[in-house]
């Protein structure tokens, strides 16, 4: 934990301990989840606060683990180029998006009750990682070669997208938030390399000997995705 830079570390200490938190205060009956988690506005128990505060609840240590090994994956490559400020707003621009694409689905469908989880800002920041370095070899579970991040973050794209539309009765995930947590992601990279005039947005700061070495050479950085 003391090599993770700072944004990451503070994303894996606050979930884990909220979840923690959750755990207890359930065994007392008392749930966070009706306060905390992204609520359909149908059910009457939606909160303007909660489009931020259920990307920080998880229902059991698999959701949590899962969620959280993913940022300590990929999340300290992004803010070691990035830079905090800049990370930090990528990640919750994903989850605020996934939110947004999750009441939308909610409203459009008229089914659904309550969505927790940071997979929304997870699956921006693997798309952010697709992105950044698309030619990266990805080992995945189960697949015994090597394939490119961004064919990695494709498939993930596409597994996402066919299993929203199959909507399968035993299936609890919010696919479609997934797919909002990228779209959105996808949408703050196009405006920041506008802004940066067709170049990929990168905080410059000087960098202290103990950050020396610590800019990811080693993945040799390839142009974004046009």
């Amino acid at each position: 934990m003391r090599n993770l830079p700072p944004i990451t570390k503070k994303i894996l200490l606050i979930n884990f301990i909220v979840w923690l938190l959750d755990t207890m205060l359930e065994q007392r009956g008392v749930y966070l989840t009706q306060w905390l988690g992204l609520w359909n506005p149908a059910t009457g128990l939606f909160h303007f606060w909660q489009p931020l505060t259920y990307m920080f609840m998880h229902a059991n240590f698999s959701h949590i683990f899962c969620n959280m090994f993913a940022v300590l994956m990929f999340g300290p490559v992004l803010e070691e180029n990035w830079g905090k400020i800049k990370y930090l707003t990528y990640y919750l621009v994903c989850g605020l998006g996934a939110a947004a694409v999750q009441l939308l689905v909610w409203y459009l469908t008229g089914n659904g009750g309550v969505t927790i989880g940071a997979s929304g800002a997870v699956f921006g920041v693997l798309f952010a990682f697709g992105w950044l370095f698309p030619d990266i070899p990805m080992f995945i579970l189960f697949i015994p070669v090597p394939i490119r991040a961004r064919t990695m973050v494709l498939i993930y794209a596409a597994i996402e997208l066919l299993a929203g539309f199959a909507d399968l009765s035993f299936d609890n995930v919010a696919h479609f938030a997934h797919l909002g947590g990228m779209l959105f992601g996808w949408l703050l990279l196009l405006i920041w390399r506008s802004i940066e005039n067709g170049h990929y947005p990168r905080i410059k700061r000087k960098k202290s000997e103990e950050d020396k070495g610590k800019n990811f050479s080693d993945y040799h950085y390839q142009e974004p995705i046009r």
